[in-house]
């Protein structure tokens, strides 16, 4: 081999060995992992990539932690009192963040906030940027475009969701708190990070059974149901 040939091979090498550098941030794409949790691609029209577990959860089948509508920490009892954007006046309850009518506003308080702040979200909130709740619309995007199949992971009832491509996440029927009572009858409720504008104490949820599921869910936001969290590359 010339000498001009042997330059040539070492040259493509390094580049090589360049390209093949690992990657040093916190998105694994090969291994599909960001911050440290697991995401899979379903194949869905918006690109959205969905967590494998719920916040709080170390496997599929896992529960997870339980967060009231707008807060990023799990507690023992959900109710208005002790609701993070809640005050109580006069025998009711009105609201000091996420109000678009002033009829549920603290003294008349408004922001036209539809959406949680990422500081109120608690799959931003615990699991770091990158990842959030799904909105309404996300839920009506997996529901919509994936196949629903009723099984039991590991002795936990729920349902599993099949993109296009084959690729699949488990929900479980993980229940959900209200006031401080764990109510788990075969049912999932997941929390999107949507207000419900028409009544302001509410907030959209995707609600599951054996049976079917629905993404328009309302419930009170002072509610405890688990999260999955979503991603975007």
């Amino acid at each position: 081999m010339g000498m001009k040939s042997a330059l040539k091979v070492v040259m493509l090498m390094l580049v090589l060995a360049v390209g093949c550098k690992p990657d040093e941030s916190n998105n694994d794409q090969d291994s599909h992992i960001l911050n440290g949790h697991e995401y899979v691609d379903l194949g869905l029209p918006s690109g959205t990539l969905w967590a494998t577990c719920n916040v709080g959860a170390d496997a599929p089948e896992d529960y997870g932690d339980y967060y009231a509508w707008g807060d990023t920490l799990p507690k023992t009892m959900y109710d208005w009192k002790n609701y993070r954007y809640a005050t109580f006046v006069d025998g009711h309850y009105e609201l000091t963040k996420y109000c678009t009518d002033s009829t549920y506003g603290y003294n008349g308080f408004v922001d036209y906030k539809l959406v949680l702040d990422p500081v109120d979200d608690a799959a931003w909130a615990n699991w770091g940027t990158g990842w959030r709740m799904p909105t309404k619309e996300d839920w009506a995007e997996l529901f919509q475009n994936t196949t629903m199949t009723s099984i039991s992971m590991n002795g936990v009832d729920g349902n599993l969701f099949t993109g296009c491509n084959g690729n699949s996440i488990f929900l479980p029927a993980a229940g959900y708190y209200e006031d401080g009572e764990f109510i788990c009858t075969g049912v999932g409720i997941y929390w999107s990070s949507t207000l419900q504008t028409n009544y302001q104490l509410v907030a959209f949820s995707f609600h599951f059974t054996y049976e079917g599921g629905h993404v328009c869910g309302t419930y009170e936001r002072r509610r405890g149901h688990a999260v999955r969290a979503v991603c975007s590359l």
